[in-house]
């Protein structure tokens, strides 16, 4: 992508120069500083579509550049979670364990936003939206896939991890319990204190495909990795049926998450 960025920014830089139209003109007209036009004609930023708009005009490109925007769209995924994605998006069964914040498919629009655009370093305005947007779409298959089990355990932890503002928190929270009512998804609660050993370890989620692969995903801040070999797979297996022994049910959960609500 970044080779992208740069000879589209390259290309905004010639019709510019062309045009004998200067940076600070160029981004005095599209409303960005004199360092943000540079970054990007030099490649280290993303072109946005506003730019690549503004410099079509002023610089006579009769839409040369303004067509840039259709190989410039924002990556609505990560490049370390696409592979992951995939999977996702083809299995028959789905287990998660989330220590610390509530699992993407489970999480409201004003939550995901408020983590999305928190992201350091930070992420354009685009690609903010079309993550929380490809986030929200992720979660139609929740009840598009109705015969697809998907089963959540989440770490007490996560509930009360305040996430913006407690109403955003609360309306979370009351999403987790809409969400458990439908009959594919199970959602239950570990309570700080149970499986201590397991429960702080990090966040997996186990897929299994259509053609019965067993398959394993770890993903930290700034990497992740998809494990399909049987020794992996089988030892987070292991931990992930440890950790939903020691969790509530799923009726002794769903009281467990109003009274974290009624607490906010």
């Amino acid at each position: 992508m970044t080779e992208t960025w740069r000879y589209c920014g390259n290309q905004i830089k010639l019709w510019r120069t062309q045009a004998g139209v200067s940076r600070e003109e160029l981004g005095k007209e599209a409303n960005y500083e004199y360092e943000s036009v540079k970054s990007m004609e030099q490649g280290r930023r993303r072109p946005t579509v506003r730019l690549l708009q503004v410099a079509d005009q002023m610089c006579g490109a009769q839409g040369k550049l303004a067509a840039a925007q259709e190989f410039l769209k924002p990556e609505p995924f990560p490049a370390r979670s696409q592979e992951y994605m995939a999977a996702e998006a083809e299995a028959i069964a789905l287990h998660s364990y989330a220590p610390l914040l509530i699992p993407g498919l489970l999480q409201t629009e004003d939550y995901a936003r408020t983590l999305i655009s928190q992201s350091c370093p930070p992420l354009d305005d685009e690609t903010v939206e079309e993550r929380v947007s490809a986030r929200l779409r992720r979660q139609e298959s929740l009840t598009r896939r109705a015969t697809t089990v998907f089963g959540f355990v989440v770490y007490e932890a996560a509930l009360r991890t305040l996430v913006g503002s407690a109403e955003v928190m609360r309306r979370q929270l009351k999403r987790l319990l809409e969400v458990g009512e439908l009959r594919n998804v199970s959602i239950q609660v570990l309570p700080v204190g149970r499986c201590v050993g397991l429960a702080l370890n990090g966040s997996f989620v186990l897929v299994e495909t259509a053609d019965r692969d067993h398959l394993a995903y770890i993903e930290g801040q700034k990497t992740s990795a998809l494990y399909a070999d049987a020794d992996r797979v089988g030892d987070l297996t292991q931990s992930h049926g440890m950790i939903r022994m020691q969790a509530l049910s799923i009726e002794e959960s769903a009281e467990f998450i109003r009274k974290v609500a009624a607490e906010l």
